[in-house]
């Protein structure tokens, strides 16, 4: 289950519910390692990606280009702000004649196309004028007598200079709205630059702020981390007290059967089924687990097909169901149980979470829940906990000795029985 968590990099928030604080941060350790993994894997494959087209665009320059820098006289490479050094202006002031400048630039070039369109509209208005109105003079006036033409003459020079007067007054009109045009220009791209300066410091300012939010991001992931590795050492050291104590079984002979063998058999079948249960174990093998609980009805098939062979629930060497055990019940339903016991009193129910179990347990200021793993051939606390136990019991008994979390001191010492009758984990056993 903490493979495929690491494989989809996600863990269903109904699930995580279920872990205590210090499962959740050595969770977040594993996951942020194999994040961590990913991405070193994927610079590896850029930086080799990167590397190769620097050599071969290397190889393909044909002349040797480089940088000389400009020294001063101390020998440093020389360097200028500008704004600082002595008779320069304030930076403030120089970018807003640069910005004005550009602008005053860019409006005097736009207003240079514009008067060359117009320039060209008046030439042509005036030059049609004055060819149409030369050819009706003359078609006017040549029929007529020699004394009549000097009068033509003078009235062609005289309109041919009233239309020289409006040319230039339209030209000068022309001019001006252009000149207007260009004063508008200027003060728009003006505003336009400031505003994406204003724009870029904004920016600059937003890159500021993430990258204070990304140190402290990175101090909280420092913390988790700690306490993370705190947490594992914490259970590293009871795996090693617990070898010694032989309570956890190593992994070659962690089972030395799947199934009950015949004194257990014996014993159960012998069992008085008033003070006990007797346990039927299927001999089916067509069975196949799902990956997640889906229904009562599969857990309760999960619960007699690979739970009873392994004995779980029951008490050591025994065929009567432990008093800590439950059948399938809420997380609200154990608190219920919970509520007016002392400190140290547990309850283990059967999950619908996972496969596995969760260990409800009455802490001084209210309640935790612990999931426990059953999905391998071995018993133990969701994801985080090396201790490897061969049977749910044994995990029950070994933390009667030792703490669960080294932050919360937890020692299992009072179960919490049935309430109810018949028990609520009747329908596991029929």
């Amino acid at each position: 289950m903490l493979q495929q968590i690491l494989r989809d990099m996600y863990i269903d928030p109904e699930l995580l519910a279920e872990l205590n604080e210090e499962q959740k941060h050595v969770l977040f350790y594993k996951m942020r390692e194999e994040q961590v993994r990913r991405w070193k894997e994927r610079e590896e494959r850029v930086n080799g990606n990167e590397a190769l087209l620097k050599k071969t665009a290397r190889l393909q320059q044909s002349n040797d280009k480089h940088v000389q820098w400009l020294r001063g006289t101390d020998g440093e490479v020389w360097v200028w702000i500008m704004g600082e050094a002595d008779g320069d202006k304030p930076y403030e002031q120089i970018s807003e004649e640069r910005i004005a400048e550009r602008a005053r630039q860019q409006a005097q070039k736009e207003a240079e196309e514009l008067w060359k369109e117009k320039e060209a509209e008046i030439t042509k208005k005036f030059r049609d004028a004055m060819a149409n109105e030369k050819a009706r003079i003359l078609a006017e006036k040549w029929k007529i007598e020699t004394e009549d033409r000097k009068a033509a003459k003078l009235m062609e020079e005289k309109f041919q200079e009233e239309l020289k007067k409006r040319e230039e007054e339209e030209r000068q009109k022309g001019e001006a709205q252009i000149r207007q045009q260009e004063e508008r220009r200027a003060h728009e791209l003006y505003l336009s630059l400031k505003q994406a300066q204003q724009y870029s410091q904004h920016n600059e300012k937003e890159d500021h702020e993430w990258e204070e939010q990304l140190r402290r991001s990175k101090a909280a992931d420092e913390e988790r981390s700690h306490k993370a590795r705190r947490a594992r050492d914490e259970y590293q050291r009871q795996s090693l007290r617990a070898i010694q104590k032989g309570k956890v079984a190593g992994l070659s002979n962690l089972f030395q059967a799947t199934g009950l063998n015949r004194e257990q058999e014996a014993k159960l079948t012998s069992a008085d089924p008033i003070s006990s249960l007797t346990t039927i174990v299927p001999t089916s093998k067509a069975w196949e687990r799902p990956p997640r609980p889906f229904s009562r009805d599969v857990i309760i098939q999960w619960f007699r097909e690979e739970q009873l062979p392994r004995r779980a629930g029951f008490e050591r060497n025994s065929s009567t169901i432990a008093p800590w055990f439950h059948g399938i019940i809420s997380r609200q339903e154990a608190e219920e149980l919970l509520m007016n016991k002392s400190e140290g009193a547990f309850l283990v129910r059967v999950s619908e979470k996972i496969w596995g179990y969760a260990l409800s347990y009455r802490h001084q200021s209210g309640f935790k829940h612990f999931l426990v793993d059953a999905s391998g051939d071995f018993y133990s606390f969701l994801g985080v906990d090396p201790n490897r136990h061969a049977t749910l019991t044994d995990l029950i008994d070994f933390h009667k000795e030792e703490i669960i979390t080294s932050s919360g001191g937890e020692l299992l010492l009072e179960p919490c029985g049935q309430i109810k009758n018949p028990p609520d984990y009747i329908s596991l056993f029929e």
